[in-house]
């Protein structure tokens, strides 16, 4: 299965199978936020970035922030009940595996060709976050920021939060 789909010629060969953006997991714990790392693959296996975050094993909440490519974003939050996934662009997934395989996990039954007729829109639970400090309609409002790039759009979430330092730690750690 490949990152990005039908993008031949772009970039070196690698870029190919693994897309450029960071993966982030994100904890609080004790009223502390802590931010640590995803591997490379959590960016092109949604299954991946799942297992890593559940590892994590924190009593806390935990859930990651998956930059594809400054070109989407996906929230990850593991659950007993299962995870609750918000995709920034549901179209993505004409051209990305792991949008794809979002969608699926969404239960999204969205055509190819309604995906690309359409404008960029988001798919799965915006109240995501919502219980631990990001009301969906805030989440909804940075969505519909179009004119920023995924990275910033994480960042936003991340302000909004009250993690901007800790997330601006490790992208530096990462070169981003």
């Amino acid at each position: 299965m490949e990152a990005r789909r039908g993008q031949g010629g772009q970039g070196a060969p690698d870029s190919v199978d693994t897309p450029d953006g960071f993966g982030v997991a994100v904890v609080r714990e004790e009223g502390k936020w802590r931010c640590s790392p995803l591997s490379a693959k959590a960016l092109t296996s949604l299954r991946a970035a799942e297992t890593e975050l559940r590892e994590l094993r924190s009593a806390g909440a935990v859930f990651g922030l998956l930059d594809i490519d400054d070109e989407f974003f996906l929230v990850v939050r593991p659950a007993p009940s299962g995870t609750r996934l918000l995709l920034s662009d549901a179209t993505a997934a004409l051209d990305y595996d792991i949008a794809a395989e979002a969608l699926e996990t969404l239960d999204a039954d969205i055509a190819p060709e309604d995906l690309e007729d359409s404008d960029p829109f988001e798919e799965g639970d915006l109240g995501v976050l919502s219980d631990i400090g990001l009301p969906e309609a805030v989440l909804s409002v940075i969505l519909d920021e179009t004119d920023l790039y995924a990275d910033e759009q994480l960042g936003r979430i991340a302000r909004e939060m009250g993690f901007a330092d800790e997330l601006s730690a490790i992208l530096d750690r990462l070169d981003r």
